[in-house]
């Protein structure tokens, strides 16, 4: 079994720590006040928003060393809902990865609303979690973990598709905010 750190105790680390504990992993979950608090997971979920990531980084970088980092963040601009944050030709896990050269960073939960985690559904379809990344076995210990907490995961390719996957998520989260779709609804898989 895997133990997570999830730093970040809003909706989404809460439904991320739900899925990996019916699955029976153990889960540290770390406010971003908790800088005291020693990381102790080999899998460390970055569960805050992307403004945030920048100071963790800085309070909690050379503890993640060695670590499985996954980026859940969606870099969009919250005033406006018009774009994202991030250059045209990178990610947020791209400037992640950049400040942790010693974790093995993915991409991952991004596509999905804490509402479908939790229920395990999107509409009449499971709830599917996509995770891109460049290390395969990083990859597949986080899969491991998700799809013994009853989702499915699917591997999305290299840490390149990190770009594809917030533009996803960017594309719900503004359907969602612009009442197009539920936060409890949003984009499915299906791998037939």
């Amino acid at each position: 079994m895997a133990h997570l750190s999830i730093i970040g105790t809003g909706n989404m680390g809460q439904a991320i720590a739900a899925v990996a504990g019916r699955g029976g992993h153990t889960v540290q979950l770390l406010g971003q006040g908790d800088t005291a608090t020693q990381v102790t997971g080999e899998i460390v979920v970055l569960a805050v928003p992307y403004p945030a990531v920048s100071t963790v980084l800085a309070e909690r970088g050379e503890s993640l060393a060695g670590k499985v980092v996954v980026d859940i963040t969606n870099p969009l601009n919250f005033e406006t809902f018009d774009s994202l944050t991030v250059a045209s030709d990178g990610s947020a896990t791209a400037e992640i990865a950049e400040a942790l050269p010693q974790s093995r960073v993915l991409k991952a939960f991004n596509t999905n609303f804490a509402g479908t985690l939790a229920a395990g559904t999107v509409g009449p379809l499971g709830t599917t979690v996509l995770i891109a990344g460049d290390d395969a076995d990083a990859k597949s210990d986080l899969a491991g973990v998700i799809t013994s907490g009853g989702l499915e995961a699917i591997d999305a390719g290299s840490l390149s598709r990190a770009r594809e996957l917030e533009a996803i998520g960017f594309l719900q989260i503004t359907l969602a905010a612009g009442e197009k779709v539920a936060w409890t609804g949003g984009f499915g898989v299906v791998a037939a």
